[in-house]
């Protein structure tokens, strides 16, 4: 909960990059999310180069499973630490990241895969319905289009939004080719504060709408 000069402050910074950026091509449940995450990263390439892609379902089904208590499923701790951590106690909503498991190396091992893909893959059952948010791990955000190619889980939601230089990129790309609605961008940038600014974008629509 802000205080009444922390609120200001946020007020004013909207404000500021409503100016900024002037007429946009999103509509008025896409365009709060947008706006939150450039005000986590100051970087207003995420409204032009670096736009933010949405599936036509995915503020509806985002909202929606954080209202009825899904999961989030988040593929480092940097997500979790970038949340209102009121919201999911609010909700009901289950934060789930085992990147740090020390049981999931050696599971990694023997499976040929990253950390990242098997943090996934292990915790299938917990994404269905739910919310994935990854902004670290291209291949966490890989795994996840694969396992729902195979079936093995549906989400409600992927929030695609990896940083990186190899296969960051490619994996977003791939992300809007996938049978699940998704939140992602275009190119290189990204980020744990980027995923996290999206989910908290979610709750604050959720709430509106309450």
């Amino acid at each position: 909960m802000l205080t009444r000069k922390g609120q200001s402050i946020e007020d004013e910074s909207m404000r500021i990059i409503d100016d900024e950026v002037g007429p946009h091509q999103y509509d008025k449940l896409e365009w709060p999310i947008v706006r939150r995450v450039i005000h986590a990263t100051a970087d207003f390439d995420f409204a032009g180069e670096n736009k933010i892609v949405f599936h036509k379902d995915a503020v509806t089904n985002g909202i929606n499973a954080l209202k009825e208590g899904h999961s989030i499923v988040v593929d480092v701790n940097g997500v979790i630490g970038g949340l209102n951590k009121q919201n999911p106690k609010d909700f009901g909503n289950k934060l789930i990241c085992n990147i740090s498991d020390p049981d999931l190396a050696e599971q990694a091992k023997k499976e040929n895969k990253t950390r990242a893909q098997m943090s996934m893959r292990v915790v299938a059952s917990e994404m269905n319905g739910g919310i994935v948010a990854i902004g670290n791990a291209p291949t966490a955000l890989l795994e996840i289009i694969q396992m729902i190619s195979e079936k093995v889980t549906k989400p409600a939601l992927v929030v695609g939004i990896p940083v990186g230089f190899v296969a960051a990129a490619e994996s977003k790309e791939k992300l809007q080719t996938s049978d699940v609605p998704f939140i992602t961008n275009v190119g290189r940038k990204g980020g744990s504060s980027c995923a996290a600014s999206i989910v908290n974008a979610l709750y604050k629509l959720l709430r509106e709408s309450s």
